[in-house]
């Protein structure tokens, strides 16, 4: 690959993750689009691209989250205790069971359309029934709750944070709260992930393993945007980080609708 294309998708990955850290979302999800439009990088190789991606650009918001005590509490341990095998699970099916790209674009739009027009409606107009407690779910339907999210996680490469986010904060949670957590979990599966694919390539045929260096341009890009997305979240309000978060998932729910049926 020239020079050229890991220069385009280190800027790719820089300005996903900026937009995308400070509510707890990788990128990667955003990066898909990018890898089959704008690279061609083929399927199934493109899912473990972009968990390579959240290796490598991960470290960037955690460091900075680390340091400001963010990534503290029971909630990071539930859901890498969830995400873990389900993702496991979910690199095996994307392999042997959808390894074209026209099922995988309509799995996306499915889980983050709905999900994140829901969560724009609770932001913009809240029930007007009492607030669910602060602590929001218990922690074994949260951990099981991560289970089914790195199943679908692990299809198609997100590490699962774009899915958990909206729905905990959903649930009334603090995007404060949940952003740390769920970006932790994402690196965390994302690890596994592109290993189990990288193994997986050994026994099966195909463009199985991960685009190395695409996958380690866009998550250079990914490791800056990521620390400085982080460092501005603090500076947004709740309110406003809630929104962007539904935005987000409507938005790449919207474009994989259109071109699923395109």
């Amino acid at each position: 690959m020239e020079w050229g294309v890991g220069l385009a998708g280190l800027v790719a990955g820089l300005l996903i993750a900026v937009v995308t850290a400070p509510v707890g979302v990788s990128g990667a999800v955003f990066l898909l689009p990018v890898q089959l439009s704008v690279f061609a990088v083929p399927s199934p190789s493109v899912t473990p691209t972009n968990l390579l991606y959240n290796v490598v650009a991960g470290p960037g918001a955690l460091l900075r989250y680390r340091r400001t005590g963010a990534l503290h509490g029971p909630l990071v341990r539930q859901l890498v205790l969830g995400t873990l095998p389900g993702v496991v699970v979910g690199a095996a099916i994307r392999v042997f069971a959808i390894p074209g790209p026209a099922v995988f674009k309509i799995l996306v739009a499915v889980f983050l359309l709905p999900l994140g027009t829901w969560l724009i409606a609770r932001t913009l107009l809240p029930p007007r029934s009492a607030k669910p407690p602060a602590d929001g779910p218990s922690a074994r339907a949260i951990t099981g709750l991560a289970l089914i999210v790195g199943v679908v996680g692990g299809i198609y490469g997100i590490g699962g944070g774009s899915l958990l986010g909206p729905i905990l904060v959903g649930r009334g949670m603090p995007v404060a709260k949940v952003a740390p957590a769920a970006l932790a979990s994402t690196f965390a599966t994302s690890v596994v992930g592109a290993a189990t694919y990288a193994v997986l390539s050994l026994a099966g045929s195909g463009s199985i393993a991960p685009h190395w260096f695409l996958g380690l341009a866009c998550g250079l890009g990914g490791l800056i945007g990521g620390y400085l997305g982080a460092r501005l979240q603090p500076r947004l309000p709740e309110k406003a980080l809630r929104l962007l978060l539904g935005a987000l998932a409507t938005s790449v729910g919207a474009v994989y609708a259109v071109e699923s049926l395109g």
